[in-house]
């Protein structure tokens, strides 16, 4: 019997696990459908014909979460680039909407989003900013940048809680997004202020607030994110892991995120559901770069 035993347990051990994953219910994969056809009207496409000479950029990146991938970039932005900016979107702005069927249809809502929006033109100063965005995510061949926009949020201005991704359909998707803080500033102010300490001085509210994504446990993260007076006893390690995430405006910054599992299922991370939480007092702008392209 033992040698009869000592015979079959390869076999076993061999088969076991495509016989678990044959019973197993394994979630639904992508229908993948042909790429749409590529709109330049949307999306920021690379053009070799035009000439230009990028700065060197001397961001510095942060890993706030591995899954989903949440960046936090310090300096994303020069503030030569903050200020170009501010000066191409300011008489392009327009009252921001939201979209339903999937995109077919949008109208101007303000209890669910009270911005003022502008797509700016693709400027040398912008293109520059498109090829940082497409360089920090690898210059993935079947992803491209979507025409950047600035948004402009006054006092009351708001985005409630949404996700940027849709439905994934086809295996096409708005497959990551960029927040990036182009200003912050409090009424009567030039323009908003720096400092590590996070946000523009003088703005009040305004944070980008991701309630279902945990907030990190070092103390060191209370300079980007909003931190309770008597949230840190030791900080370091040893200090429990809070319940959602609000990222200050600070400008110049930017936060990174992947919307979909790469797990070929196409679905998103619920954890990437956010909002840009009322301004109380003074002006935010902020910028939106979001990849639209191949789920993987």
């Amino acid at each position: 019997m033992f040698h009869y035993l000592a015979a079959i347990l390869p076999l076993l051990l061999f088969f076991s696990d495509p016989i678990i994953r044959l019973f197993s219910a394994a979630p639904p994969q992508i229908r993948r459908l042909p790429r749409p056809q590529l709109n330049p009207d949307l999306l920021a496409l690379e053009d070799g014909s035009i000439n230009y000479t990028c700065p060197a950029s001397g961001y510095t990146v942060h890993i706030y979460s591995r899954a989903p991938l949440v960046l936090y970039i310090e300096n994303f932005l020069s503030p030569s680039e903050r200020d170009h900016l501010l000066e191409i979107s300011e008489p392009l702005y327009q009252p921001s909407t939201v979209t339903h069927n999937g995109g077919a249809t949008s109208e101007h809502a303000p209890a669910i989003r009270d911005s003022q929006v502008a797509v700016v033109p693709r400027t040398e100063g912008v293109r520059c900013v498109e090829d940082r965005a497409r360089a920090l995510q690898g210059w993935r061949s079947q992803v491209w940048i979507e025409r950047l926009r600035v948004q402009r949020y006054a006092a009351g201005g708001h985005y409630a809680h949404h996700f940027d991704w849709s439905s994934g359909r086809g295996g096409w998707g708005r497959v990551s997004s960029f927040m990036v803080w182009v200003d912050a500033k409090g009424e009567g102010e030039e323009g908003g202020g720096e400092g590590a300490d996070g946000g523009g001085d003088g703005l009040e509210g305004g944070g980008t607030e991701f309630p279902l994504l945990k907030r990190a446990r070092d103390a060191r993260w209370c300079a980007f994110v909003e931190c309770a007076d008597d949230e840190w006893s030791g900080g370091g390690d040893d200090a429990e892991a809070g319940n959602g995430t609000v990222f200050k405006p600070v400008p110049g910054n930017a936060v990174y995120w992947e919307n979909f599992r790469a797990d070929t299922t196409g679905r998103g991370y619920e954890e990437t559901w956010h909002a840009g939480l009322p301004v109380k007092k003074g002006v935010k702008v902020g910028l939106n770069i979001w990849s639209w392209g191949w789920i993987e």
